[in-house]
């Protein structure tokens, strides 16, 4: 009757975290119609108009229940005959975005501790508020098209398309989707997984459409009420406009705004402040709250955290998100500028070592050069610079205009140069001749980059700049291919301080990356002053799979419950982990005081820094954007350990 009603209630926003009572009812209802999508209900406010006794109640119950329960609730309620039942209180689920002003807010208002608040937000959650959102000036130019529940935060952009399997396979094409649906049902998740952003006409903030885009961190709109959406036709009218399938839209998840064609984005708050430094960190709430749970993760952790960073602008971009030194700088993304890409070609095509050291002559300052900048951007942390690693044949031209070019510019016959191109293909390169091997066939290469490393150490001490260089020999599997390797770095190392008469502190360790490495991991250990683990590519030769084939495949492994998680995202503990946890162990039973870090992209994923910790890692490195998550996660593994 219409003094009933069945309503749902959060004791903070669900979406962005605020602390207000937030919630829906109908009048006249089951409570099933207000979480199905098929009614969609009317917000909270209006009930203290329609009925201000059981309001009042209900605002006297929430922080009571809260209170209790020291979290965020989500309850059900339902009036009968003007007389308020609650019948239910859970936790409430939440974006990542307001799971981080949630837990933020409740350790400053006493409710929590600071370890409890960041046990109560989950690392990849994080994503959420370094999400790119909508230009202002670009949106303030778009036409609103009509207005909904902002159920998911972020901005999104796409194709509209009404039916979840095609925006699953429009995707697989490529394309950029918004799912645009009357409400959604447990059938759509792989389309809602596949799009950019969730949009219904029906629905409340504890629809199916809400709840699962929260979970998933999507941009979402629900309850949208002025759609009138015709699927077998293929179009979508809103106020007296038709839109087909194709049609860009675009959707703020922070505003519940439905907006016409697609809208420039720019990077979050987070990210104008510390990389594009066009925001101050005043002006952003959103930065205040990020920076203070991470000050109190730092304060937790006890893994180190670097970045694999390659140039001086990633390094910055590195210390920005809390960057304590560079995990591996790859030398060979060095190469591929401009000139450079053409002494690399010389020196791999050379005939004889002195065809190659007159090639390696002209990178030698260029590598200086890129070394100065990084050692200044850094200033006095520590950088991990692994020698030359892929095979050779990734630097040489292999369409015939491009082979055909090169030989004009190297005064060659072109079917020699082809000949030569054919003659350093390898059938399976990932295991063939590259990582140490190079420089032991040709030590010249060592030499050329222990040289670039320790002039541009020299410089930068010379100029009152402290560097910490660690020099990384990858793909070793016998102690005798790191002792050589390392005899040159010695050797280039103590001729550059002698000449340039100044000390340089740095050390020289190597990449565990092959099994034979962790299994013999103690006499290796005898040489290297340091490991760090490749975790991308013992991952491959542990378990046999290559990593860009096995796509045909890992899906089905995976659904069919042979592998639990991506190996390649989050590191297989069993298998790859036992190596890991193997090598630690042996390398410190030859070696105390052995530094140990990881370096594969699995640095940067919470399961895998969890296991780091456990097995006595030193720090992880990964991509500079995963920082934050790593840093979570490392203070989440101390206080799991803990409790």
């Amino acid at each position: 009757g219409g003094d009933c009603a069945t309503g749902v209630a959060f004791t903070r926003d669900p979406a962005i975290g605020v602390k207000r009572f937030y919630g829906e009812y109908l009048i006249d209802a089951q409570g099933e119609d207000v979480v199905a999508g098929i009614r969609t209900p009317k917000p909270l406010s209006e009930l203290k108009k329609e009925m201000p006794k059981a309001y009042r109640e209900l605002e006297r119950v929430f922080p009571i229940l809260e209170n209790h329960y020291r979290d965020m609730q989500d309850m059900e309620f339902t009036i009968q005959k003007g007389k308020l039942w609650m019948l239910q209180t859970r936790v409430g689920k939440r974006t990542g975005f307001a799971a981080v002003r949630i837990a933020v807010e409740m350790a400053e208002e006493g409710l929590i501790s600071e370890e409890e608040a960041i046990l109560r937000v989950e690392p990849n959650g994080l994503n959420q508020i370094l999400r790119p959102i909508f230009d202002h000036g670009e949106k303030g130019k778009a036409t609103v098209l009509a207005k909904g529940l902002n159920a998911g935060p972020g901005a999104a952009s796409g194709r509209i398309v009404f039916d979840a399997e095609d925006a699953a396979d429009w995707a697989k094409k490529g394309e950029k989707v918004l799912l645009v649906r009357m409400e959604t049902t447990p059938e759509d998740i792989k389309g809602m997984f596949a799009s950019e952003g969730i949009l219904t006409a029906r629905g409340g903030m504890t629809s199916h459409a809400a709840l699962v885009a929260r979970q998933m961190g999507k941009t979402c709109i629900v309850g949208c009420g002025a759609l009138e959406i015709d699927q077998e036709k293929g179009e979508l009218t809103v106020d007296g406009r038709t839109l087909r399938e194709g049609d860009p839209l675009s959707i703020d998840g922070s505003t519940g705004e439905v907006l016409l064609g697609e809208i420039k984005t720019i990077p979050s708050e987070v990210l104008q402040i510390l990389v594009e430094k066009t925001m101050n960190p005043e002006e952003s709430e959103i930065y205040a709250l990020y920076t203070k749970l991470l000050s109190w993760a730092d304060r937790v952790r006890r893994l180190g955290v670097r970045a694999n960073a390659d140039q001086p602008d990633q390094c910055r971009v590195a210390l920005a998100f809390g960057a304590e030194g560079v995990g591996l700088c790859r030398t060979e993304h060095m190469f591929f500028g401009g000139d450079r890409i053409d002494a690399v070609r010389k020196m791999i095509l050379a005939e004889d070592e002195a065809g190659r050291r007159k090639a390696l002559t002209k990178l030698l300052p260029m590598q200086r050069q890129d070394f100065i900048g990084i050692f200044e951007a850094m200033d006095g942390l520590p950088v991990t610079i692994r020698t030359l690693d892929p095979p050779l044949h990734e630097f040489l031209p292999h369409e015939e205009q491009e082979i055909e070019n090169l030989a004009k510019e190297m005064g060659v016959e072109f079917e020699q140069l082809k000949g030569k191109v054919e003659s350093l293909k390898e059938v399976n390169p990932m295991l063939g001749f590259r990582g140490c091997r190079l420089g032991i066939l040709y030590p010249e290469i060592t030499e050329m980059q222990a040289q670039a490393i320790f002039e541009a150490a020299a410089d930068c001490i010379q100029r009152g700049i402290k560097v910490l260089p660690e020099v990384m020999i990858p793909l070793v599997g016998f102690k005798g291919e790191l002792k050589q390797q390392e005899e040159i770095v010695r050797g280039i190392a103590e001729k550059v301080i002698r000449e340039k008469g100044v000390a340089i502190k740095y050390t020289v360790g190597t990449m565990i990356e092959i099994p034979r490495a962790a299994l013999t991991a103690d006499e290796i250990a005898s040489v290297a002053e340091f490991f760090s683990f490749g975790t991308n590519d013992l991952t491959q030769t542990t378990m046999g799979l290559s990593r860009d084939d096995a796509g045909k495949f890992l899906g089905s492994y995976l659904d069919q419950g042979i592998l639990k998680n991506d190996p390649f995202q989050t590191v297989d503990r069993e298998g790859v982990g036992q190596l890991m946890r193997m090598a630690v162990e042996k390398g410190r039973s030859a070696r105390k005081n052995l530094k140990v870090g990881i370096c594969g992209e699995h640095g940067g994923d919470p399961d895998s820094v969890e296991f780091f910790h456990e097995i006595g890692l030193d720090y992880v490195s990964c991509s500079p954007y995963r920082l934050p998550i790593a840093r979570l996660a490392a203070a989440r593994a101390v206080l799991k350990e803990k409790h």
